[in-house]
């Protein structure tokens, strides 16, 4: 259990550093291809662990070069994005769970604010500081293309859902269930 300490507080995002635990859980869940394929029917080509930005089939990689990718993708991209529009103060297991979401969901899900008039969406869970509702919202993104439910997703959410409310750490994002990396 990693439930912080009495002394422990939630920090500002912006100084909040990715846990390489994190980076080996992502990498462990995503599973690791060589070659350029689709991942369920109606996704996107996908590469190395989990990669779709500029992939075509037909591309090939190695481990080497797709964990230094995943390493920029992780940092540049979704940790950003998550620092980006996250603004309360969080701690270092909810940062590392909500990142590994927004690798697997994109940033612009992510950070998705409600409309006006509708129940709030995990955003705006976040940052109204209703951490244990934000948490468990992290089980909705269960859905692959077709709005099917994914049990890779199912179990992916439920370990992500865990890490947010210090229940486990970031290396148990293991599983190498293909149905999850979408």
């Amino acid at each position: 259990m990693i439930n912080p300490s009495p002394t422990q507080v939630r920090s500002t995002i912006a100084v909040m550093v990715l846990a390489a635990s994190t980076l080996v859980g992502i990498a462990l869940h995503e599973d690791y291809k060589e070659e350029a394929y689709i991942p369920a029917p109606g996704d996107v080509p996908t590469i190395g662990f989990g990669t779709t930005a500029g992939v075509r089939m037909g591309d090939r990689t190695t481990p080497t070069r797709s964990l230094v990718r995943l390493l920029d993708e992780v940092e540049g991209v979704y940790a950003a994005g998550v620092k980006k529009c996250v603004t309360a103060p969080l701690y270092q297991h909810e940062y590392e769970a909500y990142v590994s979401l927004a690798y697997n969901i994109g940033v612009g899900t992510f950070c998705k604010k409600a409309k006006p008039g509708k129940p709030p969406n995990l955003i705006d869970l976040i940052n109204a500081g209703k951490y244990a509702e934000a948490c468990q919202r992290i089980e909705a993104f269960k859905y692959g293309p077709g709005r099917r439910v994914l049990p890779g997703l199912v179990k992916r959410r439920a370990e992500e859902r865990a890490i947010c409310e210090g229940k486990k750490s970031p290396t148990s994002l293991g599983g190498m269930d293909p149905e999850s990396s979408s």
